[in-house]
């Protein structure tokens, strides 16, 4: 058993196809199909049911694939440690964000980083929580920024700030002659969302559940007011589409005139989420999880809440 051996199965098991994981290897198929095969005479089990253009994993594949995956990441682990000696901020962080936070952040982030650790490049991934949180088990990813709740197993979080959620609305929207407003004022309103997938826009309907598209009268909906970012979003408010709720670090009305654009906060207790890091419990750079959030906390950011 070799630790190429094991790279190749988990492989398969990610591609379920025997010619994509030659190729995400770098080997040629027959080659692999060897070694995996070898593996599994060792081993006196089949890890992979193999099927005319389809592979799928065995019950006790999904076992091995699993324990092997840990070897990987313990063994990448040796050579990261061998290669930055006792500095854990010397060498690229891998870094995951959330599509509603990389954005705003980062910009931020990365000059507040790059001083405190100067020897720590980020590398960025951008994508959907359930993306991430994949690649960061899988051990792809070193940290990720989401918003919580995000409960997994062998994961640690550490909140790092709270966040409001502010209304966007159309300068000429009759709200905008309130200083606050109720978030059942929106109920017949044609509020903006993100598409499914985000967790942002379940955070918004768990806020606003009146804020779910209306639907006509066979059940189909009236109106798909979607965006596939905030930022498309914020242009179709800006464009009197309609309105929508944002988190405060992302509302940025100065991007545009005063004359299109008008944020409102909530009245009372402001719906919000908080925000956190999240790392696997045997990564080894405890040093660079604290760097970075000391650096994030170092953000100028002055509608959020940090949690220390």
């Amino acid at each position: 058993m070799t630790l190429n051996e094991l790279r190749y199965i988990v492989a398969v098991a990610r591609e379920r196809h025997f010619g994509r994981a030659a190729e995400a290897c770098f080997i040629s198929q027959p080659t692999l199909s060897v070694a995996v095969k070898k593996l599994e005479d060792e081993l006196g089990i089949s890890l992979f049911e193999r099927r005319k253009g389809e592979v799928s994993i065995t019950p006790i594949g999904e076992q091995v694939v699993s324990q092997a995956q840990r070897v990987l990441e313990e063994a990448g682990n040796i050579r990261r440690i061998a290669r930055q000696g006792q500095d854990q901020l010397d060498g690229p962080l891998r870094l995951g964000a959330i599509y509603t936070i990389g954005p705003y952040l980062l910009p931020q982030l990365i000059p507040e980083l790059a001083q405190r650790a100067p020897k720590m490049p980020l590398m960025i991934k951008e994508s959907y929580t359930s993306d991430l949180a994949e690649k960061l088990r899988r051990g792809e990813l070193d940290v990720i920024i989401l918003s919580l709740p995000f409960d997994e197993p062998g994961i640690l979080t550490l909140p790092l700030y709270r966040e409001p959620f502010v209304l966007l609305l159309p300068s000429s929207h009759p709200l905008t002659q309130q200083e606050e407003v109720e978030v059942t004022e929106l109920g017949h309103e044609d509020v903006l969302l993100l598409g499914a997938g985000h967790c942002f826009r379940d955070q918004v309907l768990e806020a606003c559940p009146d804020c779910m598209p209306r639907r006509s009268i066979d059940g189909g909906p009236v109106q798909s007011l979607e965006g596939g970012s905030l930022e498309t979003i914020r242009y179709m408010v800006a464009s009197g589409l309609g309105v929508t709720i944002l988190p405060c670090s992302a509302a940025g009305a100065e991007r545009f005139s005063q004359r299109l654009l008008k944020i409102r906060r909530f009245k009372g207790k402001s719906p919000s989420r908080v925000v956190a890091l999240a790392w696997r419990k045997s990564f080894p750079r405890p040093d660079a999880v604290t760097a970075l959030r000391d650096a994030v906390l170092g953000c100028e950011m002055s509608c959020i809440e940090p949690i220390r």
